[in-house]
């Protein structure tokens, strides 16, 4: 309350109007006692910045406003054992937004975990002799219940179909995720070799004798693909048979069941921490075992404990948060719901047991120039806009860099999810992740001048660009994109995988892909039995098969048309296809289900460029006379000049531009230049 006096006393009231800046400042050597007026103590230490956040954020409360409003975090660790709330109160207003940024002189942390030290020699005899002979020496131990940290989290289950749940107490060294001790090491895969009780006894077995050296324990997990290669999840063991090989799980066992020859691992494994970066961590007595890359300093080791975001901004209008790094937390970084011009920019979010930044609502949200990797589960997830009333979000996901997600749920947690109605994900790259880049649902979204690459790297049947099963989500645009090195992925090594760079499945409809470039991108365009797509201007470099067209409704998949799963006749009920808005801005929808809706109409495939690989794939009959081709250059001398990382151009010669091929603004593509530093005053 002295602060928040303080700071009313020394702030006069601003005449009707005006502009008046406020500026607080929070440090880590800070004092929530003194106003925060300054950016270090003064002299006789009476004064200088605050030590917390909800002091600033307090304070500012009680300080009249009408123009924007500034707090400076300083740089180094700030500590967060719950989430930073900002209410609708704590926003700001157009043209005066409530600002959170980082001070100039080095990295600003808001870091949900903590450090451990105390690191000892492994001793007991007892531990050493489960310890495989190459780690003995090598692993340390610390007890975390000693230097306060009880709080160990649960292991549960996760990953498809199943919720986003915080993850457990996780370790980090070196600024970098550790592996919990697991079996096989690395990314290699054990094999289910049968399924005694059928596929969903929830029982497998598995080959050799691997488990017999271990001792027996309650908390041994499993991760595996299960069955499909774009389904898995964590499963908790209930009892191991050694001498029958025999695993089974805890209900309700693993997706879609048990399958022989279906890839899996064991993890949380005493035995099995036999590699540098592996630790174990007995919860019973909190003694935490781990085996450092490389010699530890103070301070390198952190676990994480929050299970909150470390920023929740709950209604709150005109705020930006930016320049600081979050990490080391067990959910989100940041969560937005509600309100509207909430800016997350040029923030370093890593090591988050969940998604980086999770927009839920509201409007005119934008998360830019963004470094996102190393989190759980996705990287941005954009929720806005109404689907019934097709009333726009326009969220945005700009110029970000997102890269190494999915740790934990490999599967549909995408680098960005965007969802909803006419939101934006422009400029980003998204590289090195095991299943999707972008994951599409809603309507009148635009997905444009991204750069992806080495995406789907563990999963089949999978795509960089992805949405399926719905006649109603309509309007998408997917132009100026490049999708490289996304070729046919080896998901178990000895099956062939395959994977597609813009996936259009289940009869999705609707979606224009335009001037994109696809360069070694396996089945790059994929029409999967939908209708009014539009495939053009499009450039594939070493595709098998550039284009792929299915009628899959009149086949393999006509089940969703006779009644036995009404998935797209409920969608279509949903939003009430046959009436305004969707009858008005997609005629087409309005008579669907009198007009053959099995059959795929209206696709085009029109002035694209294919060189090597294969052209188009059809099936289930379907051929040129059922799709427009037209006006593409397949083959022979495309006048192709090969730029950095495959941005390819054309030369002023290319027979394609005769055709009324258009070029692609290739230098566009991927995240733009950062603009100056913001001058500090």
């Amino acid at each position: 309350m002295r602060t928040i006096a303080l700071l009313a006393a020394l702030v006069p009231a601003a005449p009707a109007g005006a502009q008046t800046a406020v500026q607080l400042h929070v440090a880590p050597g800070g004092r929530d006692s003194w106003s925060g007026r300054l950016a270090v103590p003064n002299r006789a230490r009476t004064d200088g910045p605050l030590a917390t956040l909800e002091a600033a954020r307090d304070a500012l409360r009680a300080i009249p406003r009408r123009g924007p409003a500034t707090v400076w975090i300083h740089p180094g660790i700030h500590r967060r054992t719950c989430a930073f709330v900002l209410e609708p109160r704590d926003g700001g207003r157009p043209g005066a937004p409530v600002a959170y940024r980082a001070w100039h002189g080095g990295p600003v942390r808001l870091q949900g975990g903590r450090p451990v030290g105390r690191w000892a020699q492994v001793s007991d005899p007892s531990l050493l002799s489960r310890l495989d002979p190459r780690a003995r020496g090598r692993v340390l131990q610390a007890d975390l219940s000693a230097q306060g940290i009880r709080d160990f989290g649960t292991l549960r289950r996760r990953g498809f179909g199943a919720p986003i749940v915080p993850a457990a107490l996780e370790l980090f060294c070196d600024g970098r995720p550790m592996t919990l001790a697991r079996w096989p090491n690395g990314e290699e895969w054990a094999k289910i070799a049968g399924a005694p009780t059928g596929q969903a006894g929830g029982r497998f077995t598995y080959d050799g004798d691997r488990p017999r050296k271990w001792a027996p324990a309650q908390d041994i997990w499993i991760h595996g693909y299960w069955t499909y290669d774009w389904a898995d999840t964590h499963e908790r063991v209930e009892r191991i048979d050694p001498e029958a090989r025999v695993v089974e799980t805890e209900p309700p066992h693993g997706v879609y069941g048990y399958t022989p020859g279906r890839r899996f691992y064991f993890q949380n494994i005493l035995e099995e921490l036999d590699s540098p970066g592996e630790w174990h961590l007995d919860r019973r007595t909190g003694r935490l075992l781990f085996w450092p890359p490389a010699p530890l300093s103070p301070g390198s080791v952190v676990v994480s404990e929050l299970e909150e975001p470390l920023i929740a901004v709950r209604g709150a209008s005109h705020v930006v948060i930016a320049g600081l790094t979050l990490e080391c937390s067990r959910a989100e970084g940041v969560v937005v719901w509600g309100g509207s011009h909430v800016s997350i920019q040029d923030c370093h979010l890593r090591n988050l047991g969940t998604t980086g930044v999770v927009v839920d609502a509201g409007t005119d949200h934008r998360v830019a120039r963004c470094h996102i990797h190393d989190t759980g589960d996705g990287g941005i997830e954009l929720k806005a806009g109404d689907r019934r009333t097709l009333a726009p979000g326009r969220c945005q996901a700009v110029d970000n860099v997102i890269h190494h997600y999915s740790r934990w749920d490999r599967t549909y947690r995408p680098g960005v999810l965007v969802q909803g109605v006419g939101n934006r994900v422009a400029h980003c790259r998204i590289h090195d992740a095991p299943h999707n880049a972008i994951l599409l649902g809603g309507n009148d979204h635009r997905i444009e001048f991204n750069e992806i690459f080495r995406v789907c790297t563990q999963t089949g049947d999978a795509g960089a660009f992805y949405m399926g099963r719905d006649f109603t989500e309509r309007g998408n645009l997917v132009r100026f994109n490049l999708f490289r090195d996304i070729a046919q992925s080896i998901g178990q090594r000895d099956a062939f995988v395959e994977v597609m760079a813009v996936y259009l499945d289940d009869c999705a409809s609707g979606t224009t892909v335009y001037g994109n470039l696809f360069v070694r991108a396996g089945r790059a365009a994929m029409i999967g039995g939908g209708r009014d797509n539009t495939i053009e201007n499009n450039l594939f470099v070493d595709c098998s098969p550039a284009v792929h067209v299915d009628a899959r409704g009149m086949g393999w998949a006509k089940f969703w048309f006779d009644g036995r799963d009404p998935t797209l006749m409920d969608r279509l009920k949903a939003v009430g296809h046959d009436r305004p808005p969707y009858r008005t801005r997609y005629p087409a929808l309005a008579g669907i289900l009198s007009d053959d809706p099995a059959r795929p109409k209206g696709n085009r495939i029109v002035r694209n460029i294919c060189v090597g690989g294969k052209w188009i794939e059809w099936l289930d009959g379907m051929d040129e006379r059922t799709v427009e081709v037209r006006d593409n250059l397949v083959g022979g001398d495309a006048g192709l000049v090969p730029g950095r990382n495959g941005r390819f151009t054309l030369r002023p010669d290319s027979p394609a531009l005769r055709l009324g091929f258009r070029p692609i603004p290739v230098d566009r593509i991927g995240p733009r230049p950062r603009r100056p530093a913001l001058t500090l005053p």
